[in-house]
């Protein structure tokens, strides 16, 4: 009973830790790996946790870095980076604000719309809201655009990377649950449990996405309705002034490369690994054509890419060690009780976890939950009966809605970090709230028609 009762406080203490050396400053793959080496190790002297159970990590690393679907993770930043760094995002904006620009929320509408662009390009939350807070949000306050409108359309086009495919997000998310769907298969049985792969999520993601900016676009047409004042109109754009040829011929490239891209893994001509480096060669012909490139944005693409990568993969690392050790004290197995004794079945079940990764996305990134929470809670939840595409995307979803809540939403602290000084915090902060209720709302959806999400994948 002793040894029970101290292999659970460790398992304990490991999040204790974890959490306050986080909340410090500590670079976070570090504080995995060294939070795991230490409480590991003070376990080991205490007699309660096997040290031999680190001999694997190597394997583990070695599995890690030689992932033939992890490789399409760089690829695609590198993607989005070109896109970014070459110009086109601005090029992308300036053009749809002429399209739009005699309509009532015009500039809304193109903010909204290239925000679905690069996130799909990018997929990394930071570097969309920064983006596009750089290249929009002076616009719309030279337009007179409401503020809160301003910021809170930014900040939730920016977060669409989350789960508009093909994404980076989508691709880890595939990995882990893939770990998680064979532990749930071992848990309930299942010696066959099918495969969990980035198609599935992205298949899955497609309606969720398309029927998030829906809701956004109805929000904003409705409000431009009710109170048109705060939609002006800029009087300087006239339709002369239009050139479609012109503007299609900067619009379509990227749309075509998602599209390619995308179309390529879904069809199955390509694997994710594939059409993300077909995706990476198009940005680099795509900023050829637009002649937008030279060997100096060459050069900061691939450091900004090794940058993000390196960070991903270290991350990943870190937090397998992590995994290890908080198996090594028995935490899956508590962590399986805890959910497997909650009243109300499954559904409570998964509530819980719900509402307990929505409040973690406050204090942790979207990688540092995936990497340690999910391999923790996601085989328990299958093991329930969820479909793993389904819950991925549901979790995915959820922590797109963390990461636009105040106070602490990291979106919200990625905009502020770019905002002009015209633009409160307070500003930010009311602008993002209706757009958290239309995630909400999204989320009740898809948990009442889960087939939203599953049925693609199913006949894909």
């Amino acid at each position: 009973m002793i040894e029970i009762v101290s292999q659970e406080f460790f398992a304990l203490i490991l999040f204790v830790f974890l959490a306050i050396f986080l909340l410090s400053g500590y670079p976070v793959a570090l504080t995995l790996s060294g939070t795991a080496i230490i409480v590991g190790l003070i376990g080991y002297l205490l007699d309660i946790f096997p040290l031999v159970l680190l001999s694997v990590l190597p394997n583990r690393i070695f599995g890690i870095l030689t992932n033939e679907t992890l490789i399409a993770v760089p690829l695609f930043i590198f993607m989005g980076v070109m896109l970014e760094k070459s110009g086109i995002a601005n090029q992308l904006l300036e053009n749809m604000s002429r399209i739009w620009g005699e309509k009532r929320g015009g500039l809304v509408y193109s903010i909204l719309i290239v925000g679905v662009l690069m996130a799909a390009s990018t997929g990394i939350v930071g570097a969309t809201v920064v983006t596009m807070g750089i290249l929009s949000l002076p616009l719309m306050i030279k337009w007179k655009y409401n503020k809160k409108i301003s910021t809170g359309i930014i900040c939730a086009s920016g977060t669409l990377g989350q789960i508009i495919p093909p994404s980076i997000v989508l691709v880890l998310l595939a990995d882990i649950f893939q770990g998680a769907n064979e532990q749930a298969s071992a848990i309930s049985g299942d010696l066959a449990p099918d495969p969990v792969s980035s198609v599935d999520l992205f298949a899955g993601a497609i309606f969720p996405g398309l029927f998030l900016v829906g809701l956004y676009a109805l929000w904003i047409f409705i409000c431009s309705k009710i109170n048109p004042d705060v939609f002006p109109i800029n009087k300087e754009i006239k339709k002369s002034n239009v050139n479609f040829l012109e503007i299609l011929s900067v619009i379509m490239p990227p749309i075509i490369l998602i599209i390619i891209v995308l179309g390529s893994i879904l069809f199955g001509i390509a694997t994710p690994t594939e059409s993300a480096s077909l995706g990476a060669l198009g940005s680099i012909i795509i900023s050829l054509k637009k002649k937008k490139i030279d060997f100096k944005i060459i050069e900061d693409v691939c450091n900004e890419t090794l940058k993000i990568s390196s960070m991903v993969f270290f991350i990943l690392i870190g937090a397998s060690l992590f995994s290890l050790v908080f198996r090594g004290f028995g935490g899956d197995l508590i962590v399986e009780s805890f959910i497997s004794a909650l009243p109300g079945g499954a559904v409570s079940s998964f509530i819980v976890i719900m509402i307990i990764i929505f409040f973690l996305g406050f204090f942790l990134d979207f990688f540092q939950i995936v990497f340690v929470i999910v391999p923790i809670v996601g085989p328990s939840l299958i093991a329930l009966g969820y479909d793993p595409t389904w819950l991925a995307l549901m979790f995915a979803i959820n922590l797109q809605t963390s990461f636009l809540t105040p106070p602490f939403g990291f979106a919200l602290f990625y905009l502020r970090g770019v905002s002009p000084k015209e633009i409160k915090t307070s500003d930010i902060y009311q602008g993002v709230i209706p757009f958290i209720f239309l995630q909400i709302i999204l989320l009740v959806i898809l948990f009442k028609f889960p087939s939203i999400i599953t049925w693609l994948p199913s006949k894909l």
